[in-house]
């Protein structure tokens, strides 16, 4: 099978314009323009793009040739006659790639656009920290200086990414850290702030527009990160040999979900096939944005320094509960993602993390694979919406990534 050779851009095909980024009302428009010191050039061009189809640069795609993709596409046998139902079960295995997620997708072609514009460091932020990783092996590989500001609730608890992320090369910050003003504000309030991705994200910001030859690349939410994860559902497409009744991926910012769902999306709009097909979003109800959020303009960041987009929202002042899904932990959805939940295109459903591990430790001695915490919300999901469909229905789900370096939310809920 071969490797895609573009990325797919379904604001082409959303049933109504896609809202733009603003700067706000009462306050001179200068975030906007800030983007060309925040953002390497060609990621911004791709995020304003009215192209469907964006080439992937080839040698990106001999990246991703040597990580792993296209990455496998299985049935779930075991599950399907643990929990008795009389549907086809299948699932694109991301945790197959060498970070453990699907957050290398996006990480390559990242380092590569910082580094065309001369960049000697990129910088970022991360939750769990399956983003951190994946930008400290890009970095590695293309030979470029990382630095990665990570939540400090994951700092603590997911020491082995920490591990993992400094073999890489990359410096690590615990966030709300002391090396940015706003972290230093954050830390003289509450001396014991858990941090959000909201606060991260402001602080790899805040440092790149006080640094030179830096460039901010992000880990979700932003359109191009999720046209660059659309190569999954490009592969799936080519590996399914039926049509999906139901597409169920979790929900943190949005990429993971949109990555293989956008593709089954824009050719249904385009009425080329899966008219039949659903699609299920799935989220923490600890961080209830999809179901409780509301839809309007807000920032992506805790701080307010990169322009506003229109997105389901719980507002960016919010700091999450800690969790062990803590890649779930962000106040907002994606814009493309927020409309298409808005106009019922996309049904929505929350979990609470008891039920979820539950259903990811029965997927793991049925399946072989331990799942992140992250989609095991998608496997709780599955687990029902299954025995409400009749035989002979096929599910996909993204296994976005395995659980190995997620030992801390296995014991904390099994109490182990």
């Amino acid at each position: 099978m071969a490797i895609p050779n573009f990325w797919y851009n379904i604001s082409t095909d959303l049933p109504i314009p896609l809202p733009p980024p603003i700067d706000p009302v009462d306050e001179g428009g200068s975030r906007i323009s800030l983007l060309n010191k925040i953002l390497p050039s060609e990621l911004i061009h791709q995020e304003f793009s009215g192209e469907r189809f964006i080439l992937i640069p080839e040698r990106i795609r001999d990246f991703y040739r040597r990580i792993g993709r296209p990455t496998p596409l299985r049935r779930a046998y075991g599950f399907e006659k643990a929990i008795g139902a009389k549907v086809k079960i299948y699932y694109k295995f991301e945790g197959f790639l060498p970070s453990g997620s699907h957050k290398l997708n996006t990480a390559l072609p990242q380092v590569y656009y910082a580094i065309k514009d001369g960049v000697k460091e990129v910088v970022t932020e991360t939750g769990a920290g399956q983003w951190g990783l994946a930008v400290a092996i890009a970095a590695s590989l293309l030979k470029i200086n990382a630095r990665i500001f990570m939540t400090r609730s994951s700092y603590l608890s997911k020491k082995e990414r920490v591990i993992f992320m400094k073999l890489f090369g990359a410096k690590i910050h615990s966030s709300p850290s002391k090396l940015t003003e706003l972290g230093k504000e954050t830390l003289k309030v509450n001396p014991k702030s858990p941090g959000s991705l909201g606060i991260s994200i402001a602080e790899a910001v805040e440092y790149v527009l006080s640094h030179d030859r830096t460039k901010y690349i992000p880990g979700s939410v932003m359109e191009f990160v999720l046209m660059h994860q659309t190569i999954i559902g490009q592969e799936a497409i080519q590996q399914l040999k039926e049509e999906p009744d139901l597409i169920i991926g979790c929900v943190g910012g949005g990429s993971n979900f949109s990555g293989l769902a956008y593709p089954f999306l824009g050719m249904k709009f385009r009425n080329e096939g899966f008219e039949k097909t659903q699609f299920l979003a799935v989220e923490s109800n600890s961080v209830p944005k999809l179901t409780n959020g509301i839809y309007r303009y807000d920032f992506p960041d805790s701080k307010g320094i990169l322009p506003m987009v229109k997105m389901l929202t719980l507002g960016h002042k919010y700091v999450p509960p800690s969790l062990h899904a803590a890649g779930l932990r962000y106040h907002g959805a994606a814009s493309s993602l927020s409309l298409l939940i808005k106009r019922n295109y996309i049904k929505v459903k929350g979990y609470n993390q008891e039920e979820v591990i539950k259903a990811a430790q029965l997927f793991a001695r049925t399946e072989g694979i331990i799942p992140a915490p992250e989609s095991a919300h998608a496997i709780k999901a599955v687990l029902d919406e299954a025995n409400k469909m009749s035989s002979g229905s096929v599910i996909l789900f993204n296994l976005s990534g395995h659980g190995f370096l997620d030992v801390d939310a296995y014991r904390k809920v099994l109490k182990i």
